[in-house]
């Protein structure tokens, strides 16, 4: 039997290149030939197959931002590509390879799975460009493309906001590896023993500027650090979050960590009390899946994806958005009864063995490719 083979379109950067690096590594190699088709400028790391071999991948001016030139470019050479490589299915991941991978697919008669991994009008408090994003997802909505959301509550977004058919949508849950060993830091440790942690550029979507709030309230009860990882280039609002921690005198409460090995993001998770997202979109986060790996309760907002992972009171707490009081006494929750932390760190473990583990649900996903 012939292999099916699958080309994965994206900028591979953040979360969408955890995904499809996870997907290829667990991928039965005897049924599925991939391809990867990713940015020219988004990562510079290799993919690899089940086997450990090598990947097929090409570069073409897929980028984060808007550019008509660019974008145009990334069309033409990915029709190029897709021509030459005849694959039975697309796998198109965010915004970006969501557009064009559903604009080439329709040209080539190619069937398209596409994954939001959050839809993009989200990530803006503009009206205009939260319309005209929106716009872009409902008229490629009814084409040839198969929605696969990450969480339930995208699946729901996308039949509710954007305009999929019930039975165009579909989920696969993020899910990862189990995490076996964790390894010595590759960093130098700047902080103390005692501290809670989160993942996330300081950006709209992360609203780091909440979680500062939330901190310097429960600083004026109980004493407990801050770790934020993740503050890379593409941080909008890390001026912002700077200028804020200078303002509430939290200079010696709060580190701020640059783009690190993913080994040291679980050490530090290992280490610390629980954590917290405040974002206010998500599809469904890896931090949080990663958390509940490592036996750590989590205390997040009420957006998409946070609230598929976390179920209150059971492996962590979920608050409204912008209930700053809300997030305080949760907090204050946890660090001061042991007891309610411990009932809550074993089910956060609980929680990613039933539901998160891709060795037991990829074949899940391989049944999504198949029919």
């Amino acid at each position: 039997m012939a292999k099916l083979k699958i080309v994965h379109l994206l900028h591979s950067i953040g979360g969408v290149d955890v995904y499809l690096r996870l997907v290829l590594e667990n991928m039965n190699t005897d049924s599925f030939e991939n391809i990867v088709i990713h940015g020219a400028k988004d990562t510079i790391k290799p993919f690899f197959d089940k086997n450990g071999n090598k990947v097929k991948e090409y570069k073409v001016s897929i980028f984060r931002d808007i550019s008509i030139i660019n974008d145009i470019k990334s069309l033409v050479q990915t029709y190029k590509i897709l021509k030459k490589e005849k694959p039975n299915l697309i796998h198109a991941h965010s915004a970006k390879g969501g557009i064009v991978g559903r604009i080439t697919g329709k040209l080539l008669g190619i069937k398209v799975i596409y994954t939001p991994h959050a839809f993009s009008y989200l990530s803006t408090q503009n009206s205009l460009k939260r319309n005209l994003f929106l716009s872009i997802e409902k008229f490629l909505s009814n084409g040839n493309s198969q929605l696969l959301a990450t969480s339930q509550s995208e699946k729901k977004r996308a039949i509710e906001e954007v305009g999929y058919k019930p039975e165009n949508a579909i989920v696969f849950n993020n899910c990862i590896e189990p995490i076996t060993a964790i390894h010595p830091l590759t960093i130098k440790k700047t902080w103390p023993e005692d501290y809670i942690c989160t993942v996330g550029r300081p950006s709209y979507q992360k609203n780091i500027e909440q979680m500062i709030r939330v901190l310097h309230e429960v600083n004026k009860e109980a004493k407990i650090h801050l770790i934020v990882m993740g503050v890379g280039p593409v941080s909008g609002q890390l001026e912002s979050v700077k200028n804020l921690i200078q303002e509430l005198d939290m200079s010696n409460d709060v580190t701020l960590l640059n783009w690190t090995e993913r080994t040291d993001v679980f050490h530090i998770i290992d280490q610390s009390k629980f954590y917290l997202s405040t974002s206010r979109y998500e599809g469904m986060p890896y931090s949080i899946i990663e958390s509940l790996a490592l036996s750590k309760p989590c205390i997040v907002s009420n957006c998409d994806g946070n609230k598929d992972l976390i179920i209150d009171n059971y492996n962590g707490f979920v608050v409204d958005n912008e209930d700053i009081k809300g997030f305080k006494s949760k907090i204050l929750k946890l660090l001061i009864d042991k007891e309610l932390l411990d009932k809550l760190s074993k089910n956060a473990f609980n929680s990613y063995s039933e539901k998160y583990n891709i060795k037991k649900n990829i074949s899940e996903l391989e049944s999504i490719y198949l029919n």
